[in-house]
């Protein structure tokens, strides 16, 4: 039940998301048609969309990553003390997913 519920508020989070982004650059797109300038509205909202996902996702896969491998580092450090370092590594080695999501985001947004 609480898969369920994780995911359809992720989808409805990324549902407003998506409709409010639409609208700011639909927003942009009426004010470059009202200067005379050509609008680019929905190839920068596609864009857009593609920057969040390629930060969303990752953070969403790392996020249950963490809290799989927290838990169960806990039981560990508790038994054996020795594990520390150990856990901290296999804690960090899921961040770089995050990371690499950030690095595509400033590559896609270079490209805006």
């Amino acid at each position: 039940m609480k898969r369920i519920k994780f995911l359809l508020y992720t989808v409805f989070f990324m549902m407003i998301s998506s409709a409010m982004l639409f609208a700011q650059e639909m927003g942009h797109a009426a004010a470059e048609a009202a200067a005379g300038r050509p609008a680019e509205g929905l190839s920068k909202l596609l864009a857009h969309v593609g920057v969040a996902l390629a930060v969303g996702i990752p953070g969403l896969g790392t996020g249950w990553a963490q809290s799989r491998i927290g838990a169960a580092g806990a039981g560990t450090i508790a038994e054996r003390p020795e594990t520390t370092i150990w856990i901290i590594v296999m804690l960090a080695i899921p961040e770089t997913t995050v990371i690499l999501g950030f690095v595509i985001a400033f590559m896609l947004m270079g490209k805006i």
